[in-house]
């Protein structure tokens, strides 16, 4: 389940991409099957074991090509290990809603982008989010949980201050905001209520087999209630402060 339009971000072969806030790697292992160089980050060294085992099955069963590389490097968002403007293409997809320093993370997050490259951001939804909250404490107030619910134009000020000139804005995941009302209704770790079991074989269904009635009403759903929102930006040639 992609949340990152990568056709949007014209990644292909001989694009160097770093994914930052990998996690389980859904976004790095859509980069390598297009032959990106990617860089799968993360400060979770148990996800990125899990994601470098995934990387040799894809080369073990020819699903990327031959020149792709992929790499996965555990540290710290908030100090990326690389000098300015290396990437390509930057993704940082449902992490800076964790992250109590976000303009430092931010800023991070343009500095090593290119000039002209390209920069993917998306966090949860405001009015999504701010039900989910309203619903359960435990869903956010956790260790490592949510300690921010966005409002896009806001967020997108902020990355524009960072270096950059905002491209484009969507919605993704329309069918999960009602999941997780759900769940935050009947308890967020309450996986055996029978609701929550029937909703979530859906959600399998439709990922997995992509029929036309529930991807069309996704679509429909998705500038509603949509539980994501993801933002596109290109570095700025100039520095902001210059410009």
């Amino acid at each position: 389940m992609l949340t990152v339009d990568f056709d949007h971000l014209g990644v292909g072969p001989g694009v160097r991409v770093i994914d930052v806030g990998c996690g389980a790697g859904r976004h790095s292992f859509e980069a390598y099957r297009r032959g990106a160089d990617i860089v799968a980050f993360d400060q979770n060294a148990d996800d990125l074991a899990d994601v470098g085992l995934m990387f040799e099955a894809m080369v073990a069963g020819e699903e990327v090509p031959a020149f792709a590389k992929a790499e996965t490097v555990r540290g710290d968002a908030l100090d990326l290990p690389y000098g300015a403007g290396e990437f390509d293409v930057v993704i940082a997809s449902e992490i800076l809603e964790h992250i109590p320093q976000d303009r430092q993370a931010i800023a991070e997050l343009v500095r090593v982008l290119k000039p002209g490259g390209l920069l993917a951001v998306t966090v949860p939804r405001w009015l999504p989010e701010r039900v989910c909250w309203a619903l359960s404490d435990e869903y956010h107030a956790n260790e490592g949980g949510h300690v921010r619910i966005y409002r896009a134009d806001e967020l997108r000020e902020e990355i524009v201050a960072a270096g950059t000139h905002f491209l484009d804005q969507r919605f993704a995941h329309a069918l999960h905001s009602p999941f997780w009302w759900l769940k935050c209704a009947l308890g967020v770790a309450n996986d055996t209520h029978p609701a929550v079991r029937a909703y979530h074989r859906m959600l399998v269904w439709d990922m997995m087999s992509a029929p036309a009635l529930t991807r069309t009403a996704e679509r429909i759903l998705d500038p509603l209630i949509g539980k994501s929102v993801a933002l596109y930006f290109v570095k700025s040639a100039v520095p902001s402060d210059v410009a």
